[in-house]
């Protein structure tokens, strides 16, 4: 007969390891819905970013950071969004979009640019209220581990806001030229309809 102390013993095992594998099914999940956000943002054209792929999938963005295969698919998706830009920044003017057109993205950069403040500003205020509550529970190594994650967190939020703001610029002067151009074309057409003559 076993004793009540192996039996509990035994009960607590158990648990935990119905724990361990409901934890690993969960992250499974998640990071089935992050690959597939990924991939659904590279099929639509719309821009990848950690934020982004954190919301289409329903996780956080730490999640997106620290799963391996997450953050490698994200980082991959980026790089080839990047090569089509720099493929498509040679096609011909008459394949460029309309103003209209310019003006939609610019607002979706616009609005990117704010989720990357607010994700940074959210992570430099994390790191002010745990770090010193951590201090006294945590080893010298896993803190200076714990830190430079985040600083490379934090350096990455920055490059991508940095991104988003050149992509803002280079969409106002296209926005410019685009409007130089139709307006240039409605003057000649002007000119042209004052020079047919008159019946």
């Amino acid at each position: 007969m076993k004793s009540p102390a192996a039996s509990g013993g035994n009960d607590r095992s158990a648990r935990v390891e119905r724990l361990r594998a409901s934890r690993t099914k969960d992250s499974e999940e998640k990071t089935k819905r992050a690959l597939d956000a990924v991939d659904g943002l590279l099929r639509s054209g719309r821009h990848i970013t950690v934020s982004q792929v954190a919301r289409d999938a329903a996780v956080s963005t730490w999640f997106v950071y620290n799963q391996p295969q997450v953050h490698r698919a994200v980082q991959e998706g980026v790089a080839s969004q990047r090569e089509r830009v720099r493929q498509g920044s040679a096609a011909p003017v008459a394949q460029q979009v309309s103003p209209a057109g310019l003006r939609t993205d610019l607002a979706l950069a616009r609005e990117e640019i704010k989720d990357l403040k607010k994700q940074r500003d959210r992570l430099l205020n994390r790191v002010r209220l745990s770090l010193g509550a951590e201090l006294d529970g945590v080893n010298q190594n896993e803190l200076i581990q714990r830190v430079q994650h985040l600083e490379q967190q934090n350096t990455a939020l920055n490059e991508e806001l940095s991104e988003a703001r050149q992509r803002i610029a280079a969409l106002q002067s296209r926005l410019h030229e685009t409007e130089d151009d139709l307006t240039a074309a409605r003057a000649g057409l002007r000119r042209a309809m004052r020079a047919v003559p008159s019946p």
